[in-house]
């Protein structure tokens, strides 16, 4: 197991995935920016109701996001024997650098950091896609969710503890990502559009605990 799928960082990950959707949604104009398929639901139904403008609005971030999976897959392959910097943290100075530069965006720019933020995510998930060596996303919980519980039924017919052992840590990175979630929208209505900013603090530990371990 790699010492970036340890509990421990996953844990501040989601955390911080969870505050980021909480911000984009209650400071930024209701938009997710880790559950696309929100917006492609709100997209959508703007575009049918002739909303053009609207549905703009929620297109922007599924392209961001979609720029951020490739930026990080390409940002894998070219620094993946790097040293003595790891490319995953590469990924997160570029994800606190963006992440920065949201909480400097004033209302008007609410697009613009929206996408900032969903590049953000994206780079995310590309980035840290296990825990403990199982597959997870650290920031959306469908995923997450189902295998959880599909683990959690092969226990109760098998009785296979490592099938326990999965569902667990997946439950609690749900867990965590829900308190991340409640923390945002709850310090959100405290520090506005400032409120980001506490991800790039978690960020930064992140990071630092990753050179420590290294």
């Amino acid at each position: 197991m790699q010492k970036s799928e340890s509990f421990p960082l996953s844990a501040l990950l989601s955390f911080s995935g969870g505050l980021q959707d909480a911000y984009t949604y209650n400071v930024r104009g209701k938009v997710f920016a880790n559950a696309q398929t929100g917006n492609v639901v709100l997209m959508s139904q703007n575009f049918m109701c002739g909303d053009w403008v609207q549905s703009l609005y929620y297109l922007s971030p599924l392209l961001s996001f979609s720029l951020g999976v490739f930026v990080a897959e390409r940002i894998e392959n070219r620094f993946k024997e790097n040293r003595p910097l790891h490319w995953r943290q590469i990924i997160l100075f570029i994800e606190m650098a963006a992440l920065a530069l949201v909480g400097l965006l004033p209302a008007r720019f609410d697009m613009a950091a929206n996408m900032l933020v969903s590049f953000s995510c994206a780079m995310q998930v590309q980035t840290f896609r296990k825990v403990q060596g199982y597959g997870y996303a650290s920031t959306m919980c469908i995923g997450n969710l189902r295998s959880g519980t599909e683990n959690l039924s092969q226990y109760f017919r098998s009785r296979d503890k490592a099938a326990m052992r999965k569902a667990l840590s997946l439950f609690g990175i749900i867990l965590i990502f829900a308190v991340g979630a409640g923390a945002g929208g709850m310090l959100s209505g405290m520090f506005g559009i400032r409120t980001i900013w506490i991800s790039v603090v978690i960020l930064f530990t992140v990071t630092l605990i990753m050179i420590k371990e290294e």
